[in-house]
């Protein structure tokens, strides 16, 4: 007799440190289930909604999003988006016949397991942050499963749920041994200098770009070039600000994460949960600057965690236009401190999280 092949719901999204985690997954699942049917549901006008096609998976969109903070247009709406979500999620699951259903936070996942769950349909849940989203939190109650990359997660959900695996992370990212003449080739990068990476998250970050806009003759001055991700809101402006520079390459956002890692000597980063687990597992030295606005300050917490073990520097968002320059300058040309920050930073490397993300799903969907 024929086995039947799995069909499997991945819901969420919204920022890059929701849907790589979730494609990370994805690729783990047809690795090892290469029969494996795989549907994508995400919001409607998120980047979920590009990136994921990309790279060949269907997905499908929900029309929701969020409550703001204050009296919106997009709040009056909220309803009417959560109802027709939940009847346009019903049809999804119905039609597709999951034999399990993974949220990855994100807007999208709540209305997909909320219906998972009512149909007793298998259900797990991926938490990559030391403080949950509350769409992870309203879930935990009726999930099977929840995979987490922090301890101490017992306050937020149930604890016999909760398994540690720590963040999945696309493999194609992290492997970037024997690249680095490929990365100098791709970027168009002098091989006879330092090379920073700066990557303010999926979307840029505005205390990055302009603390790196301020001072664009200062790395000129110190022989040192730059791999830039924007994000889409500034990369206009920094075409204009670039303008000729030989030593600064700008995108809007970088495709090829491992030659852009592998090119690099030093990294300036948000404190997201998946930059961390990338930059753990590819041992780079970085310099954090936590996004403020997280739910509960959850980005300055995870920093502080490497500080802690000299694993990494930390500087304010506030205080970034007027000390990163400096910071940059004196750690890039200071070899034996990059290579204590690599040591350091590697300890806090979780190499087996999606291969003990998809051992669970395997457990729940048997």
């Amino acid at each position: 007799m024929q086995k039947k092949s799995k069909n499997i719901i991945i819901s969420g999204g919204g920022t890059g440190g929701h849907i790589f985690p979730a494609l990370a997954i994805a690729n783990a699942i047809k690795k090892r289930f290469a029969d494996a049917n795989i549907l994508f549901v995400g919001a409607k006008g998120r980047m979920e909604m590009s990136k994921v096609p990309e790279v060949g998976y269907p997905i499908k969109g929900l029309w929701i999003s969020g409550i703001q903070r204050r009296l919106t247009i997009k709040n009056l709406l909220f309803p009417c988006k959560l109802l027709f979500s939940l009847i346009k999620a019903n049809r999804i699951i119905k039609k597709f016949k999951p034999n399990i259903v993974i949220g990855v936070g994100g807007y999208a996942s709540g209305p997909t397991l909320k219906m998972a769950n009512r149909k007793k349909i298998a259900t797990l849940i991926q938490e990559q942050n030391s403080f949950p989203g509350i769409t992870n939190r309203l879930l935990a109650k009726k999930v099977n499963r929840v995979c987490v990359a922090y301890e101490g997660l017992e306050k937020y959900f149930p604890a016999d749920k909760i398994v540690f695996t720590g963040n999945p992370v696309r493999e194609e990212v992290i492997n970037i041994q024997g690249k680095l003449n490929e990365a100098q080739n791709f970027f168009g990068l002098e091989s006879d200098k330092k090379t920073i990476l700066i990557v303010g998250g999926s979307q840029g970050a505005v205390s990055i770009n302009r603390s790196i806009a301020a001072n664009l003759s200062v790395f000129a001055e110190n022989n040192i070039q730059l791999i830039w991700q924007t994000g889409k809101f500034y990369v206009d402006e920094a075409m204009d600000l670039v303008g000729g520079l030989d030593h600064v390459k700008v995108h809007e956002f970088i495709g090829r994460m491992d030659l852009a890692y592998a090119a690099a000597d030093l990294v300036i980063s948000r404190a997201g949960a998946i930059a961390i687990s990338e930059l753990s597992l590819v041992k780079k030295p970085v310099i954090f600057i936590p996004l403020p606005s997280a739910a509960e300050d959850h980005q300055t917490k995870n920093a502080k965690a490497l500080a802690k073990k000299n694993a990494a520097y930390i500087i304010k968002d506030s205080e970034a236009v007027n000390e990163l320059s400096n910071l940059l300058t004196s750690l890039i040309k200071d070899d034996k401190k990059l290579k204590e920050l690599s040591n350091n930073i590697s300890a806090f490397a979780s190499p087996n999280a999606t291969g003990l993300i998809v051992d669970e799903i395997e457990k729940l969907i048997k």
